[in-house]
């Protein structure tokens, strides 16, 4: 090889070197330890006390707390029984990590009890409600009519020192779905009054092999990340175990690769026959693939 094709070769692998330092943090960087918590919805026949119990056996750090119609705490009783849930987390050393709430406008009945309460226990993020389209109406009217509402609630929101996510579904009436109506809604409005909770299952089904796309359009405004799987049967998108379905572990090295560090919740929606023991021994099975995947395992 003589010297010219030498140099060449040289500086192409050095080329090649500093683009791969460039889009790969350092080591040191890279955190190994993530705040994962765990949706509780399928929990709420336990206890305060026996949910804490369990989210720190499994090792989780908190909880995304079902504050809504149905939930484990109701909106109408959130000034009595939210208090005794953070308390019980708290003897265990968990959080309430974020909040699944009904919560679209500051104008419904409950709103302002359940966000002031919920502030002043030191609850940082919580997650709205769903707006839905009526598709015989023109879509995009239908959202310069739901701009205003957010402006709205992101003002209210730093009023308290809450943020709000908002998590994208799949469906054609979910406003969020393409996440491009969920960009565009939220572009002027700081992701710490209203962000994204980027939902990869729902994103997958949306997108199938685009979905690297939805995530990087929606980027910016990810402050939390829900994990679950799905696999498609009969042109249904059924729920299954995390792994065994379509979600691309690859998605969470682009995670890693970005510095994201949480906090994820993972949510089991596939209904393990057996309640409450099959649904604690499905958290753990899955938890246990999320930290391999987070963990570049995969």
């Amino acid at each position: 090889m003589n010297r010219r094709k030498f140099l060449a070769r040289t500086a192409m692998a050095a080329s090649s070197w500093s683009l791969v330092q460039a889009i790969t943090p350092a080591a040191d960087s890279v955190p190994l330890d993530y705040r994962i918590c765990a949706f509780e919805k399928f929990l709420q026949d336990l206890s305060y006390d026996q949910l804490a119990d369990t989210i720190a056996d499994l090792g989780f750090v908190g909880i995304e707390a079902t504050v809504r119609k149905k939930g484990h705490v109701l909106p109408e009783r959130v000034e009595e029984d939210l208090p005794k849930l953070v308390e019980a987390l708290k003897k265990r050393n968990l959080e309430v990590t974020t909040m699944a709430s009904d919560v679209l406008s500051p104008t419904q009945p409950l709103t302002e009890k359940v966000l002031r309460t919920a502030a002043g226990l030191g609850i940082k993020s919580y997650r709205m409600g769903y707006y839905r389209y009526d598709l015989g109406q023109p879509i995009v009217k239908q959202l310069g009519e739901i701009r205003p509402k957010l402006q709205e609630l992101a003002a209210f929101n730093r009023e308290l020192g809450l943020g709000a996510i908002y998590q994208n579904h799949s469906g054609a009436k979910f406003v969020g779905a393409t996440i491009w109506d969920l960009h565009w809604l939220l572009k002027d409005i700081p992701a710490d009054q209203i962000g994204s909770a980027f939902d990869i299952r729902h994103a997958t089904v949306e997108a199938g092999l685009s979905w690297p796309v939805l995530y990087n359009v929606i980027k910016p405004h990810i402050r939390t990340v829900f994990v679950k799987d799905f696999q498609w049967q009969d042109k249904k998108a059924v729920n299954v175990p995390l792994g065994t379905g379509q979600v691309d572990p690859a998605f969470f090295a682009l995670l890693k690769r970005d510095g994201f560090a949480g906090p994820y919740s993972l949510h089991v929606e596939y209904h393990p026959p057996g309640g409450a023991p099959a649904y604690i021994d499905a958290l753990r099975r899955d938890l246990g693939v999320l930290k391999k995947w987070l963990h570049g395992e995969a």
